[in-house]
């Protein structure tokens, strides 16, 4: 038997879990902004654009004075043994005295300042920080484009596939209701049981497919929560409806906006890898140059045969030193000939990528106006054949109780009702991809 702690316990953890779904309402336009926020690729690409101001620094510094401290002890277990001619204390020839060197403790602190002169590296790293940084800008542009698209392809998924849960839910219950009047008629000997098993056929058929549209929405609706970035029980409502979707969805004067390709995305991105090529080349030349940098030095030398280096009575012993230091490249086998090469045909490939994008563009372009022209022209006409396909099945439904039309030429026309009623969901779907597609081409 339960007793009253676990039960206590059960209320809390079913208030617990309530509490912790979120209620979300979205238009189209804030599902978006909040996806930019939120979506993994999103926030990662911004992440990739912090990391990118911090390599810019890293670059900087790198030509800034640099500081380093070093801190040596030393205890030798067992002094070791050099050995001295024995004729410089007075031995004979030809032996050798034993001796050592130094005291058995030993400390040594030493502050050394480097500073780079001249580095071709360098100066070509500190060129390119502007480079870098905007492929980092882009690569996240690109990012929220995509995103952009996938959670308004998502938005108008979830609002069509719950338009067809509602357009097969009005079918069956029509269907059913057609089922019972035409089973009462049969009872009464009024047709033959075929035209019952016709309608069973239909209203099975029209039930599968109600069944799997409620499980695809739910599924939609999941695809579009993991592309907002929030969590899958949370609670979401979509505030926009399908005919306000379709009415920003259809905008023909959008066929006939001027398109830049310089000012697409795709085409900068390809143009920038372009500009790093070239920057590849200028690197692999200045590898040939010298590395010049200055060094300053101050060291403290600490001697003692026990650890007394705290005492104020030892003995420090301070050295310092300035100098240059310059290294020059003299011989490499030919391989700064060959990475110099390879950097001239890099330049020559994404010269043919960066002519290439602008050709494809230019023909997606031109592909993705014909398609979304074609997408109105084909949704304003599937629209006028729904109408056109209900009142045929509603003549055919009504001549069917009337005795004047058959149960397979009803079912014909009720087929014809789905299919269309199928293809205007599809066309629907495709008039806002098109739509999103178009605009991100022309940079809308």
């Amino acid at each position: 038997m339960i007793n009253k702690n676990t039960i206590t316990i059960l209320i809390l953890l079913l208030s617990f879990n309530t509490s912790a779904q979120k209620d979300y309402n979205f238009s189209l336009d804030e599902a978006v902004s909040f996806a930019l926020l939120n979506n993994r690729a999103s926030v990662n690409a911004k992440k990739d654009l912090a990391i990118a101001q911090k390599e810019k620094w890293e670059t900087i510094s790198r030509g800034l004075p640099q500081i380093n401290s070093y801190f040596d002890f030393n205890n030798r277990l067992k002094d070791p043994i050099s050995l001295i001619p024995a004729e410089f204390f007075g031995g004979e020839k030809g032996e050798f005295a034993e001796v050592s060197f130094g005291t058995k403790q030993s400390v040594s602190g030493e502050l050394i300042l480097n500073q780079l002169l001249f580095d071709g590296s360098y100066i070509v790293g500190l060129q390119s920080i502007k480079l870098f940084l905007d492929i980092a800008d882009q690569t996240k542009i690109k990012t929220d484009i995509e995103v952009r698209r996938q959670v308004a392809n998502a938005y108008g998924n979830v609002l069509v596939s719950q338009d067809r849960v509602k357009i097969l839910k009005n079918n069956y219950n029509n269907i059913i209701k057609t089922l019972d009047e035409t089973k009462a008629i049969y009872e009464n000997g009024l047709i033959e049981s075929e035209s019952v098993d016709q309608l069973k056929i239909t209203s099975s058929s029209i039930k599968n497919s109600l069944d799997y549209a409620i499980k695809f929405e739910i599924l939609s609706e999941r695809i579009l929560k993991l592309l907002l970035g929030i969590e899958l029980d949370d609670n979401m409502i979509l505030n926009d409806d399908i005919e306000s979707i379709i009415v920003k969805s259809i905008d023909p004067e959008l066929v006939n906006t001027d398109f830049n390709v310089e000012e697409n995305i795709d085409y900068k991105i390809a143009l920038n890898a372009k500009k790093g090529s070239e920057t590849l080349l200028r690197l692999e030349k200045v590898k040939a140059l010298p590395r010049i940098s200055a060094f300053l030095s101050g060291a403290y030398n600490g001697y003692n045969e026990s650890f007394k280096i705290t005492d104020p009575k030892q003995n420090w012993y301070g050295s310092s030193q300035l100098g240059l230091n310059m290294s020059f490249p003299v011989f490499s086998s030919f391989q700064r000939r060959a990475s110099t090469q390879r950097a001239k045909i890099e330049i020559e490939k994404s010269e043919n990528i960066l002519d290439e994008t602008k050709k494809n563009l230019n023909i997606e372009v031109e592909k993705t106006r014909s398609d979304y022209n074609y997408a109105i022209n084909n949704f304003n006409s599937v629209k006028e054949n729904v109408i056109l396909a209900e009142s045929i099945e509603k003549k055919n439904e009504i001549k069917f109780k009337e005795g004047i039309a058959s149960s397979f030429e009803l079912r014909q026309a009720q087929n014809q009702l789905y299919s269309i009623q199928n293809e205007y969901l599809e066309a629907t779907l495709k008039l806002i991809e098109n739509k999103i597609n178009l605009e991100i081409l022309l940079n809308k």
